[in-house]
């Protein structure tokens, strides 16, 4: 769990210090079709911080497999933040992450507890520390995605280089 939460710290700042203050071009485009811009992403992380991991650790605990955790809408970032800027996303997001953690920490969950089961909709039957481990692997997965969305938006004008580039040529795997 030191681990996840290690990695789960860093993710609000490592953002704060990647988008904050970039224009329009760098956060509010994506990838083409429906793809997501470094915005929606980090309205979509605020979600999850509201409505997901928390949500979930506390329905395991006090729950285990008996009530199945309430289905997460990925893209309801796109009426809930759409108002926003992505100064104030990204400070939501912050303090957001900063209240889960905290809380987090004060279950004091002990190892025996990292092994008790809830019931994802889709999934079936997960622990506490999988989703742990996917919490800290989802950030990673959208931070992964932010550099990629914001390298697209130079896709053209890095000419022949696009060969010595990969995450020009990554797709597929972290799409929304």
């Amino acid at each position: 769990m030191a681990e996840a939460i290690a990695v789960l710290t860093r993710t609000p700042p490592a953002l704060n210090a990647l988008l904050r203050g970039l224009s329009d071009t760098w956060v509010r485009r994506n990838e083409g079709n429906d793809s997501w811009s470094a915005f929606d992403i980090v309205g979509h992380l605020i979600v999850g911080e509201r409505t997901d991991w928390m949500p979930r650790v506390r329905i395991i605990l006090e729950n285990g497999e008996a009530r199945p955790f309430d289905p997460f809408d990925r893209f309801a970032q796109s009426k809930e933040s759409k108002d926003e800027s992505l100064g104030q996303l990204l400070d939501e997001f912050a303090r957001l992450r900063s209240e889960n953690l905290a809380a987090l920490q004060a279950l004091n969950l002990q190892e025996e507890d990292l092994t008790r089961r809830g019931r994802h909709p889709a999934l079936g039957a997960v622990t506490l520390s999988e989703l742990l481990a996917t919490w800290a692997v989802h950030d990673l997965t959208h931070l992964h995605q932010v550099s990629r969305v914001m390298a697209h938006q130079y896709r053209d004008a890095v000419g022949p280089w696009i060969a010595y580039l990969g995450v020009l040529r990554c797709t597929g795997h972290s799409a929304p």
